[in-house]
């Protein structure tokens, strides 16, 4: 009888955020939504990990940080399937899936060149119009987004 080995493609982490799930096409679309490449804490970013539901996966792992829910939201955006768990002690201590809000301010830019939002120091604004697919509209023009 044959023993199967699993071994960990990324280290365990002690504490901090693990993101899992996200598609390996958008990973560092997500990275760039949470700004941690500026980030002075431990960071790994694995891509193209295994996956049973996505085929190839990624995931981010921040040691000793918590991302406030409303940035943790935006994520929905590119990965509605992906997963956070905050870790204490190698051990999950909360673990949810990531929401659309209802309303997303400065996380997408508005495609009509026109927009007030383009052309004025100001943030963009969307109301999510549908969440499957994922439809948005801005605020100042109307404009949809899909």
């Amino acid at each position: 009888m044959k023993t199967q080995k699993k071994e960990l493609a990324v280290a365990a982490l002690k504490a901090g955020t693990v993101i899992d799930h996200i598609p390996a096409d958008v990973l560092f679309k997500v990275a760039q939504l949470l700004d941690v490449e500026n980030s002075e804490m431990q960071l790994t970013i694995g891509n193209n990990l295994p996956s049973k539901s996505l085929g190839k996966k990624g995931i981010i792992k921040v040691a000793d940080t918590t991302f406030p829910q409303s940035v943790l939201n935006r994520i929905a955006l590119l990965a509605p399937e992906a997963n956070v768990n905050i870790i204490e002690n190698y051990e999950v201590i909360e673990k949810h899936r990531v929401e659309l809000p209802d309303v997303l301010v400065d996380v997408v830019k508005c495609n009509n060149p026109k927009c007030i939002s383009n052309n004025e120091p100001m943030s963009t604004r969307f109301i999510v119009v549908d969440r499957n697919p994922v439809t948005i509209r801005c605020s100042y023009c109307g404009h949809i987004r899909r």
